[in-house]
């Protein structure tokens, strides 16, 4: 497999982690280098983790895990996305927004945006392509991704304020429901 064609790849996965990352430094807290690239760094170890478990899998959940994959990636998007909606909408001398770059939030947007690194882990099995390339490019890319999103979203979030936030639910309510519908039709 050429590495163009693995950039691409790496760049196509590496999307839903860009949108959450405009969400996560858009939420009108002060972040600092630590939680960005705290972030960024989870963003790209399930990346490349989850194709490289993809890869080790094989075929052989291929059949189990397809068949519900892309409701567990809605139903965590989701979680997340309403949970963001909600602290937008608040006044603004009642927001706290969710912080998206510790403990379980942070776990659970990495795994949500992950699930499809997962399936390009299983066809890069069928390709017999060199995965751990691949699952590296994939972790570097979406690092990446994820700094330079918070960093956006960060200006963004001075802009406009709270209203990122709700900007950022809503996306990954997008997210979410493209997956599921990518995978029903």
């Amino acid at each position: 497999m050429s590495f163009l064609l693995l950039l691409l790849i790496a760049v196509g996965l590496a999307m839903d982690v860009l949108a959450v990352s405009l969400g996560a430094g858009s939420s009108g807290r002060a972040l600092s280098a630590r939680p960005v690239l705290r972030l960024a760094f989870h963003f790209g170890l399930f990346q490349g983790g989850m194709t490289l478990l993809g890869w080790l899998l094989g075929e052989a959940v291929l059949d189990w895990i397809a068949g519900w994959d892309h409701w567990l990636a809605m139903g965590l998007l989701a979680f997340v996305g309403l949970r963001m909606l909600r602290e937008g909408l608040k006044p603004d001398e009642v927001i706290e927004p969710v912080d998206l770059t510790r403990g379980g939030m942070m776990v659970l947007v990495s795994l949500a945006t992950s699930i499809d690194a997962f399936a390009v882990g299983l066809s890069l099995a069928v390709l017999d392509a060199d995965v751990l390339q691949a699952s590296l490019m994939i972790g570097i890319v979406s690092m990446l991704f994820g700094i330079a999103g918070q960093t956006l979203g960060g200006y963004l979030g001075k802009r406009f304020g709270s209203r990122m936030e709700v900007l950022g639910g809503l996306i990954l309510l997008f997210i979410g429901i493209r997956i599921v519908v990518t995978h029903v039709a």
